[in-house]
Parts: structure tokens; sequence; C-alpha cells
């Protein structure tokens, strides 16, 4: 089986547009969640959320990014990011033997939007020539692909909150067993739209304002009331570890494991047993025991059903030890990315294993005994000696992915 290891990183988030600000940002405890910005918010009765401060003009045309939807704009800077990061040159012959993984929940939510506006409410007669290819979940994979000469595989994963994480896992996987040697992974996310606010205000699971709008939302806390909804984008270069030493590629870690379950019991509610059993399953690809992980990246949406349950699938997972593990949720500052919060969360874990910091899971002042983990509240630790870091993504539809990645040495 062939190594594999993580070579660049790019982020576009609500606490940063690039991995060091978004890591200093979590590492001090900074929040990305604030009122909202668009024009429909006086229509909503939630009205925080975690935008990205994005000038799309820095990275695009006018003309071009009027092709984009802001799903595939994020996508492809974060690509590119990653790309520059890794400092990696494809020759031609290889490039059959590179490919794009992505995930996200629901593509070009805006565009869509946007287009029943003019057809329903605006009775235009004519909709942009690119609307289809603008809202297609694979659109912004496409574009990485096409900018980057990738020609190998190039899928589209959407399993709402874990879609990026399972990207991540399965091209892992490609290169884990030999089907390529380099591969674009992560997720992407922009749904910042009137319909998909009303959506999940209908559900009932978005967080009321606190009366300082950046601590509403509250992982893990007695006083938690929902998660507050977020976008952007994260992307990692995958590499063969032969490749990547052959080159001297800076190594920010070794993925070592990936577990996929599904809960097949409630497309909403979590499973303890579904979420125990993805853990699992990573921790037996990786080849290690419960006591080799030394930060946990929780999946912490702040719901009051997801947070109990996480705690106790830990709990059964990892057993007495579960209490002397660092875990944190960074959801607390840069809200729910939804199919791209996999991606997000899994590069403050392996930044958090270089630095050797763990982030805080911010606004955690209420404890509730349900939830007795070490959360990590309110400031970051420093000067921890991390050697193995595990990432948990849980979904609405029941399918969990987990991750874990080993520091490299």
């Amino acid at each position: 089986m062939t190594r594999v290891v993580i070579t660049g990183m790019g982020i576009i988030s609500p606490v940063g547009n690039s991995c060091e600000e978004f890591f200093d940002n979590l590492a001090a405890g900074r929040s990305g969640i604030k009122k909202m910005s668009w024009d429909f918010a006086d229509r909503l009765s939630v009205k925080i959320s975690a935008e990205v401060d994005f000038d799309v003009e820095a990275y695009f045309s006018k003309k071009t990014a009027r092709t984009l939807d802001r799903v595939s704009q994020f996508a492809m800077v974060a690509a590119s990011q990653a790309w520059q990061d890794a400092a990696i040159q494809l020759p031609e012959k290889e490039q059959k033997r590179a490919g794009v993984y992505l995930g996200t929940g629901m593509g070009g939510a805006r565009t869509l939007e946007e287009s029943y506006v003019q057809l329903l409410k605006q009775n235009v007669k004519r909709l942009h020539p690119l609307t289809v290819v603008m809202v297609m979940n694979n659109a912004a994979a496409s574009y990485i692909s096409m900018t980057h000469r990738l020609k190998g595989p190039c899928l589209t994963y959407s399993t709402a909150c874990s879609s990026s994480a399972v990207a991540i896992g399965e091209a892992f996987r490609q290169i884990k067993h030999g089907y390529a040697d380099v591969m674009l992974a992560g997720g992407t996310e922009s749904l910042l739209t009137f319909g998909i606010f009303m959506s999940w205000e209908s559900i009932g699971t978005l967080a009321l304002e606190a009366e300082d709008p950046s601590t509403s939302c509250r992982p893990f806390s007695k006083d938690r009331s929902g998660f507050v909804l977020g976008e952007g984008s994260a992307i990692l270069v995958l590499e063969s570890l032969d490749r990547a030493k052959k080159r001297g590629a800076r190594i920010y870690g070794e993925v070592i494991g990936y577990g996929s379950t599904a809960d097949a019991d409630h497309i909403t509610k979590p499973s303890v047993e579904g979420q125990a059993d993805a853990m699992r399953a990573a921790l037996e690809e990786a080849r290690i025991s419960p006591d080799d992980i030394d930060y946990i990246n929780a999946h912490g949406t702040a719901t009051v059903a997801n947070d109990a349950v996480e705690t106790k699938a830990i709990k059964e997972v990892f057993g007495q030890r579960a209490c002397h593990i660092p875990v944190s949720s960074t959801k607390s500052m840069h809200g729910h990315l939804l199919g791209a919060a996999g991606a997000v969360e899994l590069v403050a874990a392996v930044l958090a294993l270089n630095k050797r910091i763990v982030p805080p899971t911010a606004n955690l002042m209420v404890p509730d005994p349900e939830c007795d983990l070490d959360y990590v509240p309110g400031k970051a630790r420093t000067g921890l000696d991390l050697k193995v870091v595990m990432s948990n993504s849980f979904a609405f539809g029941g399918t969990n992915a987990v991750l874990i990645v080993r520091k490299h040495e």
C-alpha cells in the first residue's frame, strides 16, 4: 500500500482567507460570526451568519466572475492556494495520475435561487446561458481540474455535512491503492441565501442570536441553541510519500486512517453507534489504538442532539481515556460550513498538529452534564506534544466520516 501525505493546503473561510490567518484567529478565539449583511436579513428571524470577506475582483476578471457561482469561486481560489503551497509541478505524462475529489452540499445554490427569482418574480424571458453549468454540483471540481490540468479521476461527493471529509478520505484511498499519485481534495459551500436560511429555520437548528452575535454558537455548552450557517472552501494536496520525498516537498502530515459509515436509522437524528463505528473504522485502517489519538476536532454543531450523541460516541470508543483527550469544536468561531466543514476542520486539525496548538471551543461558559469531556473551553492550549489527530464529520442522512492524520517525522 502507498503511504499518503499532505503537502499543500488552501482555505477561504469566515475567519481568514489563508491558512495562517485562519489558524491564528482560531487559536486566539476570534469569531467570524456576526450580524448578517445580506439584503434579505430583515425577512429572517435569525439574522446572524459566518460570511466570508471575499473580494471577487481580486481573483477573477468581471467577465469570468459572471460565469462562476460563488461556490466555485471559493473552491478555485482555495485550490490555487493549496497548489502553490505544495510547490508542485506536473509534467504532462503525470497529469493522468492526478485528480480532484470535492465535496459540496448543494453546489451553486446562489445561482439556482437567483434564477428562480428571475423566473417567478421578475418574469424574465431568458436566463444566463451558463445557468446549468453554474448550478451543477460538479462545476467547482471541473474548473479546478481544468485550471491545473488534472486528467485523472474528477468526482464530486454530496453527503451533506460530511461531504468534504468523504472527498478527502476517498482521495486518500485513490493514492493508497495505486490509482493516482496526486489529488486535490476538499470541499466548498456557499449557501447564505434567503431560501436556504428559511429552510434551516423551519427545522429549528439555527442558533439564537446572543447579545454579542459573535458568541452565538456554543458547542457542548448547556445554553447552546444550534449552529450558525457559514460559507467557504478548504482544499488539500494529497500526494504519495515517495513522490513528495523525491521532490523535497514540505509535509504537513500523513493521512493514515479514514472511516465511513451510515447510521441507517434516521434522516436527521444522529446515532451513537454510527459515529462510534466510523471512529473505530478510521483507527483500524490507521492501525493504531485509541490511546494514540492526541486531539479530536469534533463535529460539534452546538445542536442539543448532536453534541450529546458525539460525546457518548467518543466515550464509547475511547473509554476512560475519553476525558483526557483535548476535544474542540472550531464551528464555535467559523460557523458550520456544511459540505465544506470536514475539509475546513481537517485543515484546523493538521495545523494544530504542526503548530502544537489546540484551538479552543469558544463560548463554552455553562457546562452541560451530558457533555463532560475536555472541550478546551475558551482558550487555546499551546506547546502540546501532538503526534496524531482525528477529525469527525457527521451528517444529515446519516453519513459519517472520520479522518486521522499523523505527524510526519
